[in-house]
């Protein structure tokens, strides 16, 4: 097939979710360019067409993942909370559901050991924690919280639902399957804000 006819097929897209998929099932040393390529039955050098090397796919990687959540954060906090929800409770909840519908993408945002490729995460997880820390501290606010309260709150918060996404990723269930249970962690955390 001629060059130009494979680079039109193969999208960074494709590249982008193939690699996710590797990464995550194989751990990012023992997967190559080459072993994506024959993931995506391509030679590796039409990967080469979207990506310089492996480190740049992973960051392009992130740079997506994080992006989507912010873009979901984002939503939740202009949207129109579901019925029975504060805008809040409705935040948390979203952040539960990107988690669980996405759990390839989850564990590189928040549950890679990798030394490696933590500083390819650190700092976009810094700036989602912090939107997320924003957003929480401005629902405070506006309900009369003290300052003190605003500033403590939204780290806690974070890693409640983060232990929450990491405990039932690992059974592969769906955020549908878990709705009720979010939805009891989310109430409980919230009950005494």
């Amino acid at each position: 097939m001629a060059r130009r006819a494979v680079e039109q097929e193969l999208s960074r897209g494709r590249i982008l979710e193939a690699a996710r998929h590797l990464f995550i099932t194989k751990g990012y040393r023992a997967i190559s360019m080459r072993s994506i390529g024959q993931h995506l039955g391509y030679s590796h050098g039409s990967l080469y067409y979207h990506f310089k090397e492996k480190a740049e796919l992973f960051y392009a990687i992130v740079i997506e993942d994080f992006n989507t959540l912010r873009g979901i954060l984002l939503q939740g906090a202009t949207g129109t909370p579901e019925d029975g929800l504060n805008r809040l409770e409705y935040l948390m909840l979203e952040f539960i559901r990107f988690g669980l519908e996405n759990p390839y993408q989850y564990e590189i945002m928040f549950m890679m050991h990798d030394e490696e490729l933590f500083a390819y995460c650190r700092t976009e997880q810094n700036r989602c924690v912090e939107l997320f820390a924003s957003m929480i501290r401005q629902e405070l606010s506006d309900q009369g919280h003290s300052e003190e309260d605003s500033s403590r709150v939204p780290q806690s918060l974070f890693l409640s639902m983060h232990g929450f996404v990491s405990f039932y990723i690992q059974d592969g269930l769906t955020f549908e399957e878990i709705r009720p249970a979010a939805l009891a962690h989310v109430k409980l955390l919230c009950r005494n804000l």
